[in-house]
This record gives C-alpha cells, sequence and structure tokens, in this order.
C-alpha cells in the first residue's frame, strides 16, 4: 500500500482512504501474506491514546489506519487535512467477509460469548454458502489462556482474524501475539458481533451519515455511555482546539 499519503492528526497517523480504497489495500496486504493490523480512530480511540502511550505507539505502528468515527473526518478538515470519508469497522468487516467468500479467503472470528459468535458464523455461512470459516472462539478466556488460543488461530492459518474486543484490549492484544498468530490480516471490529447477532440495533442510517450513530448508542445505554460519549467527546474537543491553536 502507498503510504505517501498517511498523515498525522491528534497524535494519530491516518490513512485518508475511501471505504473502496481500503478494501483495496486490505486485498493487498491479503494478497502479500504478510502480517498486517487494521486500526479504526474515532473521538474514543484517540482519548485513550492520549492516556496510554504504548497504545499510541501500537496504533501508530499498525499498517493500515482509517477513520472509522466522522468526529476524525470533521476534525480533520477543520485542522486542514482531507480526509474523504469515514470507514466504519463494521461495514469493513462485512464487505470483508463477503470478499472472502468471493476469493476463497478463510476468515477466523474471536470475541463476544460463545452464543454470539457462534450465532455469527452460522449467519455469514448461510448468507455465504462458499464461505470456508477456519474457526471461530469465543473472548472470555483468561490472560493465562491468551497463549494457547493464539497458537490455536496460528494452527488454522487463516488469511484473516476479526476480533471483537473493546479499545484497547483488541490492539494490545493483537500486538502481544502478533508474531505468533502471524496471520495476513487482522482487525478489531469491537461490538460488530453484537449486531450481526441481533444482540444490539445498530443506528438508523440517517444518524449513520450525519455522524450520530454515537448518539444512538448513548440513548440506549445513557448511564453507562455519559463518561464515554459525553465527557469523551468534550475531552476530544478540547485536543481538536488544543491542535489547532499550536498549529496556527
Amino acid at each position: 500500500m502507498n503510504r505517501q499519503r498517511r498523515i498525522e492528526i491528534l497524535g494519530s497517523k491516518l490513512d485518508p482512504l475511501t471505504f473502496v480504497e481500503t478494501v483495496s489495500a486490505v486485498e493487498e496486504m491479503i494478497e502479500q501474506g504478510i502480517h498486517a493490523q487494521h486500526v479504526s480512530i474515532n473521538a474514543g480511540k484517540i482519548n485513550l491514546m492520549h492516556a496510554d502511550p504504548e497504545l499510541q505507539k501500537i496504533v501508530n505502528r499498525a499498517a493500515l489506519i482509517t477513520a472509522d468515527g466522522q468526529s476524525i473526518v470533521w476534525a480533520a478538515h477543520y485542522l486542514g487535512y482531507d480526509v474523504p470519508e469515514r470507514v466504519t469497522g463494521i461495514d469493513l468487516f462485512r464487505e470483508l467477509v463477503k470478499l472472502s467468500a468471493e476469493k476463497g479467503w478463510r476468515p477466523y472470528y474471536l470475541g463476544a460469548t460463545e452464543e454470539v459468535v457462534a450465532s455469527v458464523v452460522a449467519h455469514d455461512q448461510k448468507k455465504y454458502p462458499d464461505l470456508t470459516i477456519a474457526g471461530y472462539h469465543h473472548g472470555y478466556f483468561s490472560h493465562e489462556e491468551s497463549p494457547k488460543i493464539a497458537q490455536k488461530i496460528a494452527n488454522a492459518k487463516p488469511d484473516l482474524l476479526f476480533v471483537a474486543f473493546s479499545s484497547p484490549q483488541k490492539e494490545i492484544w493483537l500486538e502481544t501475539f502478533r508474531e505468533v498468530l502471524q496471520v495476513p490480516f487482522a482487525m478489531g471490529v469491537g461490538g460488530s458481533f453484537d449486531i450481526v447477532a441481533g444482540k444490539t440495533k445498530r443506528a438508523p442510517l440517517w444518524m449513520q451519515k450525519t455522524g450520530l450513530e454515537w448518539f444512538y448508542r448513548f440513548i440506549q445505554e445513557p448511564i453507562r455511555m455519559f463518561d464515554r460519549y459525553i465527557k469523551g467527546n468534550l475531552r476530544f474537543l478540547r485536543t481538536v482546539w488544543r491542535e489547532k491553536r499550536t498549529n496556527a
């Protein structure tokens, strides 16, 4: 992938790609067969990176970094960068599953409860009869079990690994077991398994397009999500304002 377009914004590197360009970059990585990690950034991820320098290093080492949140696209434009659109993790995940069926790629699903991940696998196999799944495993295992799980995934030799952990756990886990896994392409998909399995609902399309997907999530669980979305968004806005002032 051509990294000459890569920019740095709010302490994070970012590949300002369209959705189509992102999919093309992933296809190239899988064909090369070299382990690559994808990370998507949003306001919450930027806040976590500012609080955790090690996470910041992990994210910035990723082979592919795209703007998941509309907040990143808006902030980039405000700061003078041309970021064409958001590339949501769940949309990329679904497109890669579809492509896996078409191209013979073998994905591995890791995360969520046993019931949820099994439901996602069954859903995708039914929707894409030609899809060959390398394997799956729930996400409720101990730190001590992680090496065994990573080796199990490596033994399955998948072409893609979808990890449904929250941040920063998914980034740290993938970085920790990078050499063991040796998966051509790995990405965190957050709560995408829950959405595919029907456990949670995604925001209506108009809210997705207007950058209000976070608000839909907030109104579903306002107490639990208050710190993340209200306080977190204010912290993010302060970070954007400070960068604008610094570069003025």
